[in-house]
């Protein structure tokens, strides 16, 4: 794990989510994205930011199954229409992430440099060019500097390497305004034999669950063909990344993409047994992004049951962590539950108030259509916790959802308002 510079709280929390994916004969491995056998990865600062890592490379030994979740938002980035046709044919063998600049709304010139940034990875590292995933991420409109781009792919292919310590430099080199690495690890052992996960994600801010949400590159070195790759990525994601929010707002280059090369062997387990392993690694980094939002101060789980079914629950759901006025009444600890239940019907699913319940931790606020008697102290000391638990009963039905929020501060809108300047 990679969370030593996190709050101390929610670094509190992200380990304790952490250990809870362990058991099932999983165990958590350092390394991130280097922990499968057959992947090396690095970091590198090309120039494309004034002084952090802005490159990273990830490159598997030997071609690996691919699949591929993308931004729903149709202003799309260049690089993401480029490398969802790549995974389209469930292939790659390496991906290559910018960061610093998102290459989004940039015409022709953009749609060129994506495809030179996958040439200059893939001569770096010598493979075929329509073997190399390419994301970027950062600020919209800016053509990429090419030249820092070559430089930082240069650096990067030359310190590609398999330890921890390449896979948290990679970590690194995505961040933008992440105050900290998100990377962790899985290893698996049971009676078919063992393989490993692996992952890393960026993203603080433009961070809405629709799809993908972030950039996040998982490995394994188990053996899945693409159509089982992209089936299990499909369903780890929509319970993952697309149940958080942070603003609101679908980023153009949101890209999440899972390698699995087989190096572990030909029947290392069940496809079962690592689709558990995928949705264990991308679910605990879904939660480090969310805990990381730009300006957050604590971090909302949203658990809504009761639901007509569970498309419904996490309509609800995500309609609660998208929230402006929930978010605020986060950041000032106020459990203000007349908030919660309107956001919960903005989300286009009949709630009847009459059968829900409405519970903050422990404490129970809403009951059958009417207050409930509560001490407010107490209501108050559960807005304390990380994460602070909303409990929404609807009543109405056997589905259920959760979802991940952050609160909105004030550091939040100076971030954004100085984001170019």
């Amino acid at each position: 794990m990679a969370t030593e510079t996190a709050p101390a709280p929610v670094q509190r929390w992200l380990e304790q989510e952490a250990r809870a994916l362990e058991g099932g004969g999983f165990r958590l491995v350092p390394g991130g994205v280097t922990a499968p056998a057959g992947f090396r990865a690095a970091g590198a600062h090309g120039g494309i930011k004034a002084r952090r890592p802005d490159v990273a490379l990830v490159v598997s030994d030997r071609p690996a199954a691919a699949a591929g979740a993308f931004t729903r938002n149709p202003v799309r980035a260049a690089p993401v229409e480029l490398t969802q046709g790549l995974v389209s044919q469930g292939r790659l063998q390496a991906v290559v992430i910018t960061s610093g600049n998102a290459n989004a709304c940039t015409g022709p010139r953009g749609e060129e440099d994506a495809r030179a940034t996958g040439r200059l990875a893939a001569e770096a590292v010598g493979l075929d060019p329509a073997a190399v995933g390419v994301c970027a991420t950062g600020v919209i409109g800016v053509p990429l500097p090419m030249a820092a781009v070559a430089r930082g792919v240069r650096l990067a292919a030359a310190r590609l390497g398999r330890g921890a310590e390449a896979g948290r430099a990679a970590a690194e080199a995505i961040m933008t305004t992440d105050a900290y690495p998100k990377t962790l690890a899985l290893e698996y052992r049971g009676p078919a034999g063992a393989f490993r996960v692996g992952g890393m994600a960026k993203g603080a801010g433009m961070i809405h669950p629709r799809l993908a949400t972030t950039l996040a590159v998982v490995t394994t070195d188990a053996r899945l063909e693409p159509d089982r790759l992209r089936r299990a990525l499909a369903r780890a994601v929509a319970r993952s990344f697309s149940a958080i929010s942070v603003d609101g707002d679908t980023s153009p280059s949101d890209s999440v993409l899972a390698l699995a090369n087989g190096a572990a062997g030909p029947s290392p387990a069940s496809p079962r047994v690592v689709a558990d392993g995928l949705a264990r690694v991308l679910g605990w980094l879904a939660r480090a992004v969310v805990a990381d939002g730009e300006g957050a101060s604590t971090v909302m789980e949203v658990r809504v049951t009761g639901a007509p079914g569970r498309a419904a629950a996490a309509r609800v759901a995500r309609a609660i962590t998208r929230s402006v006025l929930v978010k605020a009444a986060l950041f000032g600890r106020d459990p203000n539950w007349g908030r919660i239940l309107v956001a919960a019907g903005t989300a286009g699913v009949p709630v009847d108030t009459r059968r829900a319940g409405l519970r903050i931790g422990h404490v129970r606020l809403f009951d059958a259509g009417a207050p409930a008697d509560h001490d407010e102290a107490e209501a108050r000391a559960a807005m304390d916790q990380v994460p602070v638990v909303i409990s929404l009963d609807l009543g109405s039905g056997g589905g259920a959802a959760v979802a991940w929020g952050s609160d909105l501060t004030r550091r939040y809108l100076e971030l954004n308002a100085a984001y170019r300047t």
